[in-house]
């Protein structure tokens, strides 16, 4: 970094972690990489500072720390998924499990978050999950009062989800009385996206017979996009996150999503 630019880090007032990540991010998902001289410049900040936001967003599977910045990287498998923002998953997991009846028909999508949610269905007396996560599949099974139906169809081997055309198939022969996924992204004006158009696909097929659309995601997406559309703002009824529902980074999506926890 040259000289002007260290006075410059040092005098302006840096814009917030939460929001300097969420630009990061977005820089990777544009340009495919940063380079952290060009970021603390740009954002005000140190280097060193960028050095932690590019750790941190490596340790949420978003990026790959490469000498002098970081690149892009695509869906990550579904044990390291799992171990990212764990206590945040949690969070949400508890707040899910407030709406998720006993009784009637739900559909899961095949998300780490959503898998942690199926731990928590001890109550369900008559309850039938239709997933096309083999993992949520395996949880689910050694529940009383759950039934659950895989949906079937070709895994992929990043994410471990069942899509193309079969899981669509089959998810649009139930009547779901609520579907529970995750997404990629949620920007307030866009609405949710995904990694790829095969994982929106299932997911939207899913929807086409649901009541109620919950899509539940941890502070980090807020903010970002990925590159297949999922759900327009309008088409979310809940939005789920680990935050306080009065939070400011939610703000923006209490103008445009219907319900937010």
């Amino acid at each position: 970094m040259s000289e002007s630019a260290t006075e410059r880090a040092s005098t302006e007032s840096p814009i917030g972690q939460h929001t300097r990540l969420r630009t990061i991010e977005r820089h990777l998902l544009t340009d495919g990489s940063v380079r952290i001289q060009e970021l603390a410049v740009a954002l005000s900040v140190s280097e060193m500072t960028i050095r932690r936001d590019l750790d941190e967003l490596e340790e949420l599977g978003v990026a790959r720390r490469v000498r002098g910045g970081a690149i892009a990287i695509g869906p990550q498998p579904f044990a390291e998924r799992h171990r990212a923002e764990a206590r945040a998953k949690g969070v949400i997991a508890s707040k899910l499990a407030g709406l998720i009846p006993d009784r009637g028909t739900v559909a899961f999508d095949a998300s780490t978050t959503v898998h942690r949610c199926a731990s928590t269905l001890d109550s369900a007396q008559d309850l039938h999950v239709v997933t096309n996560g083999i993992d949520t599949f395996e949880a689910l099974v050694k529940h009383r009062g759950v039934a659950v139906t895989l949906t079937g169809g070709s895994r992929e081997p990043q994410t471990g989800s069942l899509v193309g055309a079969v899981a669509a198939t089959v998810a649009e022969e139930f009547l779901f009385d609520l579907l529970v996924c995750s997404a990629a992204g949620v920007d307030p004006a866009l609405g949710s996206s995904e990694s790829s158009p095969d994982e929106a696909a299932v997911k939207r097929a899913m929807s086409r017979t649901s009541e109620l659309i919950v899509v539940a995601v941890d502070h980090s997406k807020l903010g970002t996009r990925s590159p297949a559309r999922l759900f327009r703002p309008h088409e979310i009824d809940v939005l789920v996150t680990d935050l306080d529902p009065d939070s400011e980074p939610l703000a923006p999506y209490r103008q445009t999503i219907k319900e937010i926890r």
